[in-house]
């Protein structure tokens, strides 16, 4: 089912989908403001291999998290430095992912990730709305793995098929680019990819910051 998030109506009619969709395990598309998402429910093991077999991908590259918050991110990670804290407050919602320590009450498995979660609160109403009904969901780049992400539905469409049970399109993706990811576990920051927002806005947080993506 593909549903057009620019109609009030038929946007209303896509969140009560996906949303049932998720709590059933399957696998939806949402827009983000980087790129187009793939998501599954992160507290259902089968949903995140779904998402890992739809891609491609294997154990070792665990996907993302997407919160409707700042405050879920409390929840979710641990030992937290005040650089993040100053980074997440002023880049999200935004295009920044994060890799912290996971909390140890955490009772999910989303691969390979050495007691880690990286986690983002994309800047789109339409991600927004569908992660305030559903929590935190696992999102990855909607596409096949070694494909270029989709940023728009039709693109993600054409990879991914009757493998996602619900598509919601919010139009061409508006930054059209992935997310930068920091890795803030170790006593020294790490760019692990180069993204959307520009390296020196990172340092800006911490100057120690070591650019190796």
């Amino acid at each position: 089912m593909k549903f057009d998030c620019s109609d009030d109506s038929d946007f209303g009619q896509g969140l009560d989908a996906a949303a049932a969709a998720l709590a059933r395990g399957e696998l939806v598309v949402l827009p983000t403001d980087t790129v187009y998402g793939l998501a599954a429910d992160a507290f259902s093991p089968q949903a995140v291999q779904r998402l890992l077999d739809a891609k491609g991908r294997t154990r070792q590259m665990p996907p993302p998290v997407l919160v409707p918050s700042v405050a879920t991110l409390e929840a979710l990670a641990a030992d937290i430095p005040s650089y993040a804290r100053a980074m997440v407050s002023e880049l999200w919602p935004g295009a920044l992912t994060v890799v912290f320590h996971q909390q140890a009450s955490l009772r999910w498995d989303l691969g390979m990730t050495r007691e880690t979660v990286a986690v983002r609160m994309p800047d789109d109403d339409h991600a927004l709305a569908l992660l305030k009904r559903t929590g935190p969901l696992a999102v990855s780049s909607a596409n096949v793995t070694g494909q270029p992400a989709a940023t728009t539905v039709v693109e993600a469409e054409a990879m991914l098929g009757d493998s996602v049970s619900v598509y919601l399109d919010g139009g061409p993706a508006r930054i059209g680019e992935a997310s930068s990811i920091v890795d803030v576990t170790g006593s020294v920051p790490r760019l692990l990819r180069t993204g959307a927002i520009p390296v020196e806005q990172l340092l800006a947080f911490n100057s120690t910051l070591e650019v190796t993506g």
